[in-house]
């Protein structure tokens, strides 16, 4: 079996890839600077599957010791590339850093793959790159809009330089997976998303409420066109999201692409309000969040989900997972977590 690099490898998405990588029988080779994550992670990764991954900490950053990753594991196949700035509001005030880092990471990481014959490439992209869509749900043929903020901007100009670095190179194969929302631990509870300081994405600052962490929950405007009046976004159980990345390397590997490019969208095909998740939170867990609606974030969207019929047909792969079982994966994560920190 093939060996897989995976670049932001202890972070929430990659840290639940790795280990449906792992359960497939892939070798990993984790690449992280812990910018957003912590070391801890690789051993719930190696309780989960009984073997620890392979990692190196590194910056992608710096060329040179991106490059000595691709020197120290000559038989990489495959690259899931994980590692990027991602919260939209950060984004906005901090632009600059946004583009310095994501961008300057996939380079280099596309340098590396060039001088050491790496072809296979499946890129972490988003639904931002749909903007405010003018027909839902999404589909792959939908126009990419200009961006709403810095971060989708790094996305769709990652993709042009994905299509780009593929013209000099027809070996060259890449699958951009374009993620909505996801949400959820692992069933385990051994890992699960793990904010830096205030979280960015609404179901952690929900548990955490929920906890005592913090007092209140703010939701981003409720005078949006909509049943409620709040956003909709397409919530995808990170377990699901994970195990589509494998069917995506699968497809590389074997040479089962129709284009050299392929884009495939990966939510549930529906749309959740924010006042729904909170409600939906509230009954799996008995816990009530407190509240209070603020103003709408810049960047935001008003409403998303998407059509995923692409995705269920040429990846054999569909969301399978219910909200319900979802929001309390993300409860008990939240719990395990309070649990650690109160035995020290």
């Amino acid at each position: 079996m093939a060996t897989v690099l995976v670049t932001g490898g202890t972070g929430y998405i990659g840290s639940h890839t790795v280990v449906e990588l792992q359960e497939a029988g892939f070798e990993v080779v984790i690449i992280d600077n812990f910018s957003n994550s912590n070391r801890e992670v690789l051993d719930g990764i190696a309780s989960i599957t009984g073997k620890k991954p392979m990692f190196e900490e590194v910056d992608l950053r710096d060329r040179k010791a991106t490059y000595g990753v691709f020197e120290k594991y000559p038989g990489i196949g495959a690259i899931v590339h994980f590692a990027a700035f991602k919260a939209v509001g950060e984004s906005v005030e901090k632009p600059l850093a946004y583009y310095e880092n994501n961008l300057l990471s996939l380079i280099h990481l596309l340098e590396a793959m060039k001088r050491y014959g790496v072809n296979n490439f499946l890129f972490s992209s988003s639904c931002t790159v749909y903007g405010e869509p003018e027909q839902l749900p999404v589909t792959e043929d939908a126009p990419v809009k200009k961006a709403s903020s810095p971060y989708g901007n790094t996305k769709q100009i990652s993709e042009e330089i994905l299509q780009d670095a593929m013209v000099p190179n027809p070996e060259f194969r890449v699958i951009c997976l374009r993620y909505f929302n996801p949400i959820g631990a692992h069933p385990s509870a051994k890992i699960g998303e793990l904010p830096v300081g205030i979280p960015n994405n609404l179901v952690p600052f929900i548990t955490q409420t929920a906890i005592g962490i913090r007092d209140q929950l703010n939701v981003f405007g409720d005078d949006y066109n909509t049943p409620d009046g709040s956003a909709i976004r397409d919530y995808i159980n990170v377990v699901d999201l994970a195990r589509a990345h494998v069917a995506a390397i699968g497809r590389l590997l074997d040479g089962k692409q129709r284009s050299p490019f392929e884009v495939f969208n990966l939510g549930t095909g529906k749309g959740l309000s924010v006042f729904e998740i909170i409600h939906a939170f509230e009954k799996v867990t008995g816990v009530k969040i407190r509240y209070r609606v603020t103003n709408r974030r810049e960047g935001d969207v008003e409403q998303v989900w998407a059509d995923t019929g692409l995705a269920n047909r040429e990846l054999d792969w569909k969301a399978e997972k219910h909200i319900e079982e979802t929001l309390l994966s993300a409860w008990n994560w939240e719990k395990f977590l309070h649990a650690k920190k109160s035995t020290g």
